[in-house]
């Protein structure tokens, strides 16, 4: 199926839209990154700007947690490397939540 085609002030406000998503992403994910926000709290969110975020990346911008961590968390939680956090299930969540929420 081909792509419509755009006019030039479609493709640029598509751009722009595109454009202040990324940034808004970025910023909650440094927000984790600096433990502003919890998990919790990006994973309440039901808007597409956390949802398209692959879990890789987000548990990459989690304090502490690396490129090898991350990917270890992935295979011991039994996520795959393509999933982004819309596709998450149920248990797969709630084991992240787990694995990341302060015992009290």
């Amino acid at each position: 199926m081909a792509l419509p085609a755009l006019t030039a002030e479609a493709r640029s406000e598509a751009l722009k839209k595109a454009a202040a998503v990324r940034k808004e992403r970025g910023e909650i994910l440094a927000q984790l990154k600096d433990g502003k926000v919890s998990l919790k709290e990006v994973l309440e969110r039901e808007d597409t700007v956390v949802g398209k975020v692959y879990v890789r990346r987000l548990l990459k911008s989690m304090p502490g947690i690396g490129k090898v961590r991350a990917a270890q968390l992935l295979d011991e939680l039994e996520i795959s490397e393509s999933r982004r956090v819309q596709g998450l299930g149920a248990r797969q969540e709630e084991r992240l939540l787990e694995l990341f929420t302060p015992a009290a």
